[in-house]
């Protein structure tokens, strides 16, 4: 990374925020932390596993004089994959062409990655550096979910310099809906199972199933 931090944590407590921490009286429990190395810099299992079932996140970037921006990026399981202990990367796919986080990266390096898992009620926020790569059709093609309709016009690498989760306070549950109708069917299949076992055992012909 370009800046040089004295804890991981600094890539987000700036003097300016850690100046409102100690005003409103949350400093001492951050300093803790810090105290302790600060947030986690390498993918562990936790987070391997937890980027291996994400299906969206959401990609942060800011042009050279800090206009911010915020763009999707979606794709099956796997879709976003580690490369070594510090750097993710990801297929970016062919969309409405207005490359802004394109644009912002080629002037701003500095991103940021929040992924959001509502079913479960995590996220997990990661700071880092990204970079757009479009002259490597054999690392594009590795990168690319087998099968997945989408057509990729290049890849963004990206390298974490702290990462960290957050409580679920005030993440809504919601559930994707292939996961609902996965659901469904296998409570489906057993209501049908038990149906024919109470026919079975009642000496009566089960009831049909669409």
């Amino acid at each position: 990374m370009s800046d040089v931090h004295t804890y991981s944590s600094d890539v987000a407590f700036t003097p300016a925020v850690k100046a409102i921490q100690t005003r409103k009286g949350s400093r001492e429990a951050y300093a803790s932390v810090e105290a302790r190395g600060g947030w986690r810099v390498e993918i562990d299992e936790n987070l391997a596993s937890f980027l291996a079932e994400t299906t969206s996140f959401y990609l942060a970037t800011a042009s050279a004089d800090g206009q911010p921006y915020i763009q999707h990026r979606g794709g099956p399981k796997g879709f976003v994959k580690i490369l070594d202990n510090n750097t993710i990367a990801f297929a970016d796919y062919s969309g409405n062409r207005q490359y802004i986080s394109q644009g912002n990266l080629s002037e701003n390096p500095k991103a940021h990655i929040f992924v959001m898992d509502y079913a479960h009620r995590r996220r997990v926020k990661i700071w880092g550096e990204a970079r757009v790569v479009e002259d490597d059709p054999a690392l594009t093609k590795s990168l690319m979910p087998h099968g997945y309709k989408a057509r990729p016009e290049q890849v963004i690498l990206f390298k974490i310099a702290a990462w960290e989760t957050n409580c679920p306070q005030h993440i809504p549950q919601k559930f994707d809906a292939a996961d609902v109708a996965q659901a469904l069917a296998v409570r489906d299949a057993r209501i049908a199972e038990l149906e024919s076992e109470l026919a079975a055992l009642q000496g009566r012909p089960a009831a049909a199933t669409s």
